[in-house]
């Protein structure tokens, strides 16, 4: 599977004239998500070796404060241009094109020339004006800051990423939603090599400037991995572009501006941590740094399913089949479930040993690890939540319907965070920061899920809830087993191992036990293939496969 096949990754049969009947079976769909997952795991043990090298060159003092307050610059174009913004908006969109394309009309074409252009010069107005003010942004960022000066440099040099996100966030849109998911999977490969090229390099002259300059480095290989792939798909099609055209000037506002405040609230929670943090004692917004990247990482692998079926979803809401799109996303958000539960049981029974093993050498001392561990297991309660809100609110933007609610129930949680954070911040530190984190997140997953019925895609709410306390339960009992037995296994390369394959077994057997969903259809299917080989996609209980619909 790859560039070069005669048929290109996310072709799973052959579409209709003009490509609107594309619908992937479950076997590629499973194929897609193994790939998607692969890369991604491969970007995030480069991720874990970029925070190693940061924590052993740069420890976690005044200098690596300073380059986070910069760095919550791409973290938040991240957010807006590439994950939540962007794909929220433009795979429905480029769905719909899909959809409407005919052999004499492509407006495919006509919505790229409408929207390409514009977006790249805002951008760049965007990121130069970002240049200009840095001196007056890092204080409002992080007021009390001892380094304001490093970080205006940094931010400077982090502030070019607004037009490089946002052509990788265009690319990965675009071709994701004609089923192509190579490129897009592998640009947090290409991100952090750029971070760690330059670490190496430049380090040694420049400080924690070099990574500033890497984060600007990887957001262009962001796009030279994505541009030549999107190129040939477009300009391989025979369709022309003049027949159809794009959306009326104030459509595309009334679309944007939900997903825009949505997705810039949910990054806003960041800036809320890092205001908090920067008058704690130095190395705080580190350890909170530090902390959330790795308890995040169960979260990111729990989410691939849903990246690969989005455009599915998508399609789906444009072709009027509703029922398709439901199972779609219950299943989806049962198996992302599964996944973030028992990955943040691991993160919660053996943190103190999963930080010493990644981090804890050269300027990051063993103070540093206790600090990291305590965090990330209170960021772990909401890694559950987090997962839910990216999740439930593709359901709400997969029609291309202008809907504030999410955008609402995200405010609603920043503000909760912000307030527990005011509350928890003194007594507590950065732990409080992350209990905080946990509170806001939670309750934001919680309104979207009670919200969702209403929505285009009517969600059975009732047995979602269950199923997800079931597993939460077996979760639960998990994470105590975990947690005694990698206390026994003492040194952290056989405790985090230990703590893994305990999670593991006992979650599956408590979830069994419980009558949890999803779990003993993936053991049903695990043991058949162990037996006799079999490959095909696993099923969640009930569900009908795509390509076995009742009416065929």
């Amino acid at each position: 599977m790859g560039e070069g096949s005669a048929v290109p990754l996310g072709v799973a049969e052959p579409s209709a004239p003009g490509g609107g009947a594309w619908r992937p079976t479950n076997r590629f769909l499973a194929r897609a998500a193994v790939l998607t997952a692969a890369l991604t795991a491969a970007g995030a043990l480069l991720g874990l070796v970029r925070d190693q090298l940061l924590a052993h060159t740069f420890g976690a003092g005044t200098d690596t404060d300073a380059f986070l307050v910069a760095w919550t610059v791409p973290e938040f174009a991240a957010t807006l241009l590439i994950e939540d913004g962007m794909a929220l908006i433009l795979i429905p969109a480029f769905s719909s094109a899909l959809a409407r394309r005919t052999t004499g009309d492509d407006p495919v074409r006509a919505l790229v020339r409408a929207t390409l252009p514009k977006a790249a010069l805002g951008m760049s107005a965007a990121a130069g004006l970002l240049v200009l003010a840095a001196p007056w942004l890092v204080p409002v960022l992080a007021p009390g800051l001892p380094q304001q000066r490093l970080a205006v440099d940094c931010t400077r040099l982090t502030a070019t990423c607004v037009l490089t996100f946002t052509l990788a966030g265009y690319c990965s849109a675009a071709l994701r939603a004609h089923g192509r998911f190579l490129p897009p999977a592998a640009i947090n490969i290409a991100y952090n090599m750029g971070i760690l090229t330059a670490v190496v390099l430049l380090g040694p002259a420049w400080g924690v400037r070099a990574a500033a300059a890497g984060v600007a480095a990887g957001g262009v290989l962001m796009v030279l991995v994505q541009a030549p792939s999107l190129w040939r798909q477009l300009t391989g099609e025979r369709a022309r572009a003049e027949g159809k055209r794009a959306p009326a000037g104030g459509l595309v506002v009334a679309l944007l501006a939900p997903v825009i405040v949505f997705a810039a609230t949910r990054q806003s929670q960041v800036l809320v941590e890092r205001f908090l943090a920067a008058p704690l004692p130095a190395g705080a917004i580190s350890h909170l740094n530090y902390a959330q990247k790795v308890a995040q990482l169960p979260m990111v692998l729990s989410l691939m399913m849903c990246t690969v079926t989005f455009p599915v979803v998508a399609r789906a809401m444009a072709a009027g089949d509703t029922d398709t799109a439901r199972r779609r996303v219950e299943r989806d958000l049962l198996l992302a479930g599964v996944i973030v539960l028992a990955g943040g049981a691991t993160v919660i029974a053996a943190a103190p040993q999963i930080v010493e093993l990644l981090f804890q050498r050269g300027a990051f001392d063993r103070a540093d690890t206790a600090a990291t561990a305590a965090v990330m297991r209170i960021y772990a309660l909401g890694l559950l939540g987090h997962t839910l809100v990216s999740a439930l609110v593709r359901c709400y933007f997969s029609a291309s319907t202008p809907l504030w609610y999410p955008a609402a129930v995200m405010t609603a949680g920043v503000a909760v965070t912000a307030g527990a954070g005011l509350a928890f911040a003194g007594p507590w530190g950065a732990v409080g920061i992350a209990a905080a984190n946990a509170l806001g997140i939670t309750l934001s997953a919680a309104l979207l899920l009670i919200g969702v019925r209403r929505q285009s895609i009517p969600l059975a709410v009732g047995p979602l809830v269950r199923g997800l306390a079931r597993l939460t339960a077996a979760a639960a009992v998990a994470t105590a087993a975990g947690w005694l037995c990698a206390g026994a296994a003492g040194a952290p390369l056989a405790a985090a191992p230990v703590a893994l394959v305990t999670v593991t077994v006992v979650f599956v057997a408590a979830a069994c036990a419980l009558r949890a969903p999803v779990v003993p259809s993936l053991v049903r299917t695990a043991s058949r293939r162990l037996a006799h080989g079999h490959s095909e996609h696993p099923p969640v209980d009930g569900d009908v496969p795509l390509d076995r619909r009742p009416h065929e």
